[in-house]
Formats: structure tokens, sequence, C-alpha cells
């Protein structure tokens, strides 16, 4: 689809826009412009950032590694057409558009997110496959949150009381905070983004948004700005929002599982099943990279100390990698479907994963595996949590697992990978730092 983008300025009387990156951690980046000055800069590359922004910590640091010191050079922000929006949450007509960093030679920012999930799509077009995906975003409501040293509680709700038991797919329970979900189905629907259906999760004021399928690029994009839309409706009805992996200690945590099936371009034939309906041989190789190459992505899919609270026995979260057929025990899921829509759904990743990043490390793997015909193990029938937890534990193994799996390291791009590395060291070093409530209970006086 191509946008004039002067056109649909004028046309809807646009007074300001809203210029965005994404960094490492999801976080919308960017310049706020008036319409004017916005149309006259694209022109003349002067939507100028530096490059450092995209080796930002989600504490707001900055690394100075790998030629990303905040003192070096700008790049500029080229807005991607198609991606402008409207802003429904302001009085005047703003719109928002959806950039990609470029240096002044017009090469691409190569440790941008979604770059670097186009640059695993372009292997796959190389190919001639096209992958389609569809998250599953689970997120929490909270009461406001002042003091970060005080634990999150669930809001009050319609009925003047906050949950204080589970209510998964309870639909009174959603209908307690019916008026926020208006306005994210009216916010989303005024931006074009494909959601579906909403359900309740398990965990108190827990829900889950469900996406429709489509392609994985302008699928992120949605995603990325849904967060945003999510969070600022809440704030307008007086809650947080949270995409925390795990927010609340004896609650579950937040997922975002990726459903992702790969097609033939010139056919369009689901390349998951073969000829009698069964699962192909491109398929199983699929699940055999997820398997191998997935636990040295999990920088991507699991990026905070907190993400990996969440993977836990027993907590409604995969420990392992196995596989199975609609088994919702095991890292990665194969509903029960139909061979054109046979899809593979990836459990592992967080809701607080940058979706360009999940997407391009789930996709990474899955190619890997096809590229090196890898044999999956057989499925899991019952529960995976009786087997051993073979993904990591914590971020540093994280890391050193990625930094270990050359494969997936040229995929992604090694100057992605290291400045990643350098962020993810940087904010765990900044954890370390702080001593937690139950040091203070347990150690205080008793050591």
């Amino acid at each position: 689809m191509t946008v004039d983008l002067e056109a649909w300025i004028k046309e809807r009387r646009i007074t300001e826009v809203e210029c965005m990156v994404s960094d490492l951690s999801g976080i919308p980046r960017g310049k706020i412009l008036p319409a004017g000055k916005f149309l006259k800069a694209i022109g003349e590359q002067g939507l100028r950032i530096p490059e450092s922004i995209f080796g930002l910590t989600v504490t707001g640091d900055y690394i100075e590694e790998y030629d990303l010191d905040p003192r070096a050079s700008d790049v500029y922000l080229r807005p991607v057409a198609e991606t402008i929006r409207m802003v429904p949450w302001y009085k005047e007509p703003t719109a928002q558009v959806i950039c990609e960093g470029h240096y002044f030679d017009g090469t691409p920012v190569d440790v941008a997110p979604r770059h670097v999930l186009r640059r695993v799509l372009d292997l796959y077009a190389e190919k001639g496959w096209r992958p389609t995906v569809a998250p599953e975003l689970e997120f929490f409501l909270v009461k406001v949150n002042a003091d970060p040293d005080y634990p999150l509680e669930p809001p009050i709700g319609r009925s003047g009381r906050p949950e204080t038991a589970r209510q998964a797919y309870g639909i009174d329970a959603v209908n307690e905070f019916d008026p926020l979900f208006e306005d994210i189905y009216d916010y989303c629907e005024a931006q074009e983004i494909d959601v579906d259906t909403l359900t309740h999760e398990s965990g108190a004021a827990q829900l889950e948004i469900n996406f429709n399928h489509g392609d994985p690029l302008e699928i992120a994009d949605q995603t990325f700005l849904f967060k945003r839309t999510v969070r600022q409706a809440a704030l307008d009805h007086g809650v947080y929002a949270t995409f925390m992996a795990k927010p609340m200690q004896h609650e579950p945590g937040s997922s975002m599982h990726v459903h992702q099936s790969v097609s033939d371009i010139e056919t369009g034939r689901n390349l998951f099943a073969d000829a009698d309906g069964g699962n192909s041989g491109f398929f199983l190789n699929y699940i055999g990279g997820l398997q191998k190459y997935l636990s040295a992505s999990m920088p991507l899919l699991a990026p905070y100390v907190n993400s990996y609270r969440r993977l836990m026995p027993d907590t409604d979260a995969p420990i392992n990698v196995h596989w199975g057929m609609d088994n919702r025990t095991v890292g990665f899921r194969v509903p029960i479907s139909k061979p054109e829509s046979r899809r593979v759904e990836n459990r592992v990743a967080g809701a607080d994963a940058n979706p360009y990043l999940a997407m391009a490390a789930s996709l990474a793997c899955g190619y890997l595996g096809v590229i090196e015909e890898l044999e999956p193990s057989k499925p899991i029938e019952g529960s995976a949590y009786q087997l051993a937890v073979n993904l990591p534990r914590h971020l540093e193994d994280a890391l050193l697992r990625l930094n270990r799996a050359k494969p997936l390291r040229e995929i992604l791009g090694q100057r992605f990978v290291n400045v990643l590395t350098t962020v993810k060291e940087s904010e765990s070093r900044a954890y370390q730092q702080v001593i937690s409530a139950w040091e203070r209970e347990f150690l205080l006086l008793n050591v």
C-alpha cells in the first residue's frame, strides 16, 4: 500500500506528527513535529536522532561501546508511509508514524529492532517463503503504584472491589473494566490495529488480546503500537496496564505467544503440511530449529531479570523446549488444525519482549532448522513439567548461550548481538546493586 503522506496529513488537518522508532526495550522514541515541518524534514533527511538511542538500557542509560557513544554521529529517520495513523486519544488532530533509522549513505541502522526483523524476513523471501504470525499478548491491570517498593495490587472494578480470586475466561470479570476495554477497541479500530478476541486470563485482572494472523513486520508494528495504546487507555481510567513478565509474586506471568506458519510465495501452500495433510519434513525441521536455537535466543524473548521469574514449573509457562500436539505444558504447541492452517505456537516469549525482536528470534530459529535439516525430538504426551528444565534460568546464562550460537548471531547481525549483550549486561549490573525486600526480611536479623 502506497500512502501519500502530504495528502494524508492535509486531508485530516493534522497539526502534529509523532515520528517513532522502537529501541531495544520496545519503548517508542523519536521526535514530535508540527505537520508542516515534518513534511519539509522528510525531504531533506532532517529527522535526525543520535544512533545511540538504539543502545539505551531500559533505565535510560547510554552505552558507549560499539560506536554507540551518545556524543557520536546522528542517523536520520525515514518514515514508513504505510504505518501512519491517527493518535486517537489526543484532542488535536495528531498523527503517529513508525520510522526506520538510516545512515547518511542510505544503509539501514543495523542495530534497530525493526531492521533486525526485516533482515530475517529477507532470508525467507530469498527462499520463496512467506512467514505468517499471530501473537497472543497478556497484560495485567493494577492499581496506580507511586512507590516501587510497594507490591502491585489488582485495581478496583465497577463493583467497587478488587479481584481476590482467579477468574480464567470470566465474562463478568472482564466487564468489571468494560469502559476501559471499549476505549481499547475504539483506539485500535482508529489505528487499524487488527486485534481479535479479548479474554480474562488466570491471574487477577490479567487479560489477553489475540491478534489476527498477518505479515510479521506489520503485526510487529501493530503490537508495538498496541502496547502503547493499552497503557494510555489504562491511564485515562486511573489504573496502570503492565506488560511485565511477572508483576506479582503469587500470580501467573504474562506471555506473548507467537503462532507462526510458513507458506510458499508462489502457490500460497502452507509448507508445514504435506500432500496428505500430515506434518511435512519442512515443519519438523522448523520445530528442530526452535528446539536447538531458542535457548540461545532467550535475551530477545526474555530480556530482563524479571522475565525468568515467569518461566517456572506449573505456572502456565514453559520450562523446556519440548513440543507436542495441543499441549500447553511444552515450549512449542501445535494446535489441532486443518492442513492449510497448520502452525506452531511458541509459548516461551514474555509479554515484556520487544515484538520485533521476539518475532525475529522465533523465525530465525525455525529458519535455521529448515536450512540445517534439523530433526526434532518426539512430541511430548502428558506434562512437560515432569521433564528437566533446559531453558536458561537467568539472563546471564541466556547471554552466554546467545554469544556461543554462531549461526544465530550471523542471522541477527553480530553488531546487533554485541549491542544487545552490552545493554543487557548493564541492566543486570544495575539490578545486582538493588537490595530487595526479601533480603531485608530474611537476612537482616538472621545471618
